[in-house]
């Protein structure tokens, strides 16, 4: 059996598609990460009660594109979703909020 597809988004492509509207981006971070700071316009589905059945529906232009702290979360994220039957889901933001930061963008708390 082969494992996920998984499709890394750099920080170029994640700050266009949020800007444009083709990337819906899903937070899989917990709780108290997610109100220290989070990246504008992003669902929360924290990975410890993660549900695919909560992510949003395919729509064509959209890609959903899962984050996390550092990459390891939302892997283990996509995994779970494409598991559940969701072969869109394919993408995420490996550098997570890490590296948003570390580019100096911005965060809503």
């Amino acid at each position: 059996m082969s494992g996920p597809v998984v499709e890394d988004v750099s920080l170029s492509e994640l700050k266009q598609g949020l800007a444009d509207g083709s990337i819906v981006l899903v937070d899989v971070r917990e709780a108290v990460e997610w109100q220290a700071g989070r990246i504008a316009g992003a669902l929360f589905n924290p990975l410890s009660a993660f549900d695919p059945k909560a992510l949003p529906p395919s729509e064509p232009g959209k890609r959903i594109v899962l984050h996390c702290r550092s990459g390891k979360r939302s892997q283990t994220a996509l995994q779970a979703a494409q598991a559940a039957g969701r072969d869109d889901v394919r993408a995420h933001f490996g550098g997570g909020m890490l590296a948003w930061l570390e580019a100096g963008e911005p965060v809503e708390a």
